[in-house]
């Protein structure tokens, strides 16, 4: 049996030392955002590119709860986002495309959600096309980093069958387009009536891409991860629920 040596040991330890306290410096600069029942919204605006933290088109996200919101099989607390893509040259997407199709070889505008303070190995994705199309899953990401080799793998869900929706306005000669969603929180076990107090890890994301630099895609994030992956779970902010 291969018993490692004190040298190897300690440099290992050193370099976990290591990892770690650039995790927490990560952690005090991540932003937070403090959200309530609606009709109150919490906005929060972002207008850097990710990684280089360079200039990326204003894009905007409002957010509220609803504690009881009536659907066809009952009462459920929903999540609801209003996104906002500014100064938007392109419109670009697959018309073709349709629900959990590949849309984010195109625009679109992403939230990733987690309940819970812990960085998450397990979140909800979801995105939206200037097309009013959606991909929606479960992400399965143990290594928070996708990291090379590492296990990860989704699970599409259907957002017909339990209330993911969209409605989605494009202002061309603006340049602006939105999204305004619903999300069930019934999707993290958040029952109705017990929305208020919770508190969860979430990141927001625009991709913005042309015909002309297709596949080359410019990022942007509410909180920016260390190079160009959406995947990085210990970026993730904190919202709270009031």
């Amino acid at each position: 049996m291969h018993v490692p040596s004190v040298s190897t040991v300690a440099l290992a330890a050193a370099a976990t030392a290591f990892a770690d306290t650039q995790r927490v410096a990560a952690y005090n600069s991540l932003p937070s955002l403090t959200v309530h029942a609606c009709p109150e919204v919490a906005t929060i605006t972002y207008s850097h590119s990710v990684p280089e933290q360079t200039a990326f088109p204003t894009t905007e996200v409002e957010l509220c709860y609803v504690e009881d919101q009536q659907t066809p099989s009952g009462g459920s607390a929903f999540l609801h986002i209003n996104f906002t893509a500014y100064a938007e040259p392109y419109f670009y997407y697959d018309p073709s495309m349709g629900t959990n199709d590949p849309l984010y070889e195109y625009e679109v505008m992403e939230t990733f959600i987690s309940r819970g303070t812990n960085d998450p190995q397990t979140y909800l994705e979801f995105e939206v096309n200037p097309g009013n199309a959606t991909w929606q899953a479960f992400i399965y990401n143990p290594s928070k980093v996708r990291a090379p080799n590492a296990t990860f793998t989704n699970f599409p869900i259907d957002p017909f069958a339990v209330g993911i929706a969209a409605s989605t306005v494009l202002d061309e000669p603006a340049g602006v387009w939105s999204s305004y969603v619903q999300i069930p929180l019934g999707l993290f076990n958040v029952d109705r009536n017990r929305a208020k107090g919770t508190e969860w890890r979430m990141n927001f994301f625009r991709i913005v891409e042309s015909e002309e630099s297709y596949p080359d895609q410019t990022l942007g994030a509410w909180s920016p991860p260390d190079e160009a992956s959406f995947h990085k779970t210990p970026f993730f902010g904190y919202v709270k629920f009031a």
